[in-house]
C-alpha cells in the first residue's frame, strides 16, 4: 500500500469533501480537550485545525486581540479564506486563545454571512472529582449536540467502537515513537512530525491503513546516522515540520517530543473501567497530560518530560515557545530546576506561526549542538 500521503504536510480538503460529499458532517476541532470519540460516535469526521504554511493572518488580526499568538490568528484566517472544508467548530477552552477562535469566527461569519454550527464545551483546569463530575457534563451536552447536529443516535456500541478505534491509533502512533529509541533511527524528527500531523487530513480509519503500510515498511529504510546530537522538542502548538527541519539541516536530529500536534495529540490509550463509557472518557482528557493548562500538574508533566528525555538519550532539550503562548509562555520558570537537577541542557527559542528568522534559529541550534558536544 502506497503510503506518501503520510508525509504531505500541506493542509489538505480532499478526505474532508470527500466525507461530505456522502452526506456525513465534518467539524474543525480546536485543541485536545474535545474527544474525537464522541464525534466519530455520531459519524461526525473531527479534523484538528492547524495554520501549516500561513504567510499572512492580516484581516484575522483585525478580528483578534494583539494579545493573541499567531496560530490562533492564522487558524481564524484560515476560515475566512475557506481553505477548510468544514460544517463547522468544536472547540474547548484548553486555552484563552482556542476560545478566541470560537468567539471571532462566530462573529466574522455572522457579519458575512457564512454561519456555520459552532459548539463550545468547558474543559477545567483543575483534576478533581468535582471537576471531572462537571466536565463529565459538559460531555453529555456535547453528545446531545452531537447527535442533534448529525441526526444519528450516540449509543454505548458506537461509543465502543470508536475507542477501540481511536486506541489504533495510538498503538500504532507509539510503534512509531518507539522507532525514535534506536541509535540510529529510520526516521527522521520533521518525518515523525509530519506523519502525525497527517492525521489531520483524513479519517482515523484511513490513517491507521497507512500507519500500517509504513510501519510494515520502517526496516527497508535507510538509518539516520550523520547527526551530532540528540534533542527532544517541546513547547507550543508547532504544526510545521520545516521548523523541525531547519534545526536538524544543522545536524540536531529530533527524536522526542512533547508537542499537541506531536505525541502528545495521541497519549496512552483509553481503556473503559467499570462499563462507565462516559466517565471513562472523561476521566481519560482530564487526566492525560498534554501541556501545563492543567493547574495541578505541572509536576507530573516535569517528571514527564524529564522520564522522556532520559528514555530517549537526548543530548539537549529544545523549549519552542509562540509569542503570547498562554500555556508555554512562562512554564521555562517552573521547569528549569528540574532540567537542571537532571543535567539536561535546555535552550530557549521563540516564535510565530510564520517561519521567519530561520537563520537566526539555525545559529543558534548550531551553537547549541557544539556546547552539547563539548560537554559530552
Amino acid at each position: 500500500m502506497n503510503y506518501q500521503k503520510l508525509f504531505d504536510s500541506s493542509i489538505s480538503k480532499e478526505a474532508i469533501s470527500a466525507w461530505r460529499s456522502s452526506g456525513k458532517k465534518a467539524l474543525g476541532v480546536v485543541c485536545c480537550h474535545v474527544p474525537h470519540e464522541i464525534l466519530y460516535a455520531a459519524d461526525v469526521l473531527p479534523v484538528r485545525l492547524r495554520a501549516t504554511g500561513c504567510e499572512d493572518y492580516s484581516e484575522a488580526e483585525v478580528w483578534m486581540s494583539s494579545f493573541s499568538c499567531s496560530f490562533a490568528k492564522s487558524i481564524l484566517q484560515y476560515f475566512i479564506d475557506g481553505v477548510y472544508d468544514l460544517d463547522g467548530l468544536v472547540t474547548s477552552d484548553g486555552c484563552m486563545q482556542a476560545v478566541r477562535i470560537y468567539d471571532n469566527w462566530r462573529a466574522y461569519s455572522k457579519k458575512a454571512s457564512k454561519e456555520q454550527s459552532l459548539f463550545e464545551i468547558g474543559a477545567p483546569r483543575m483534576n478533581s472529582p468535582t471537576t471531572k463530575a462537571y466536565y463529565r457534563e459538559e460531555l453529555k451536552i456535547l453528545i446531545d449536540a452531537m447527535e442533534k447536529f448529525s441526526g444519528n443516535k450516540i449509543t454505548d456500541e458506537k461509543l465502543i467502537k470508536a475507542i477501540e478505534m481511536c486506541n489504533e491509533e495510538r498503538r500504532l502512533i507509539k510503534q512509531l515513537l518507539d522507532l525514535q529509541k534506536e541509535e540510529h533511527p529510520v526516521i527522521t524528527g520533521a518525518e515523525a512530525l509530519t506523519i502525525m500531523l497527517a492525521s489531520s487530513n483524513m479519517p482515523a480509519y484511513e490513517y491507521i491503513e497507512l500507519l500500517k503500510a509504513f510501519l510494515a515498511d520502517a526496516p527497508n529504510r535507510k538509518p539516520v546516522s550523520d547527526y551530532r546530537a540528540r534533542f527532544m522538542i517541546i513547547g507550543s502548538a508547532l504544526d510545521n515540520p520545516k521548523y523541525v527541519e531547519a534545526i536538524e539541516n544543522k545536524g540536531g536530529l529530533v527524536v522526542a517530543d512533547t508537542l499537541c500536534f506531536g505525541s502528545m495529540g495521541f497519549g496512552e490509550e483509553l481503556s473503559v473501567k467499570n462499563g462507565d463509557i462516559i466517565g471513562s472518557i472523561a476521566d481519560y482528557y482530564l487526566d492525560r497530560l498534554v501541556c501545563p493548562r492543567m493547574i495541578d500538574n505541572r509536576d507530573a508533566l516535569h517528571e514527564f518530560i524529564v522520564n522522556k528525555a532520559k528514555e530517549y538519550r537526548v543530548d539537549g532539550l529544545l523549549y519552542e515557545k509562540m509569542q503570547n503562548c498562554e500555556c508555554w509562555g512562562g512554564e521555562n520558570t517552573f521547569l528549569e530546576p528540574a532540567l537542571k537537577d537532571a543535567g539536561i541542557p535546555v535552550l530557549y527559542l521563540e516564535r510565530e506561526e510564520k517561519l521567519a528568522n530561520i537563520g537566526q534559529l539555525e545559529i543558534r541550534v548550531e551553537a547549541f549542538i557544539e556546547m552539547v558536544e563539548k560537554e559530552d
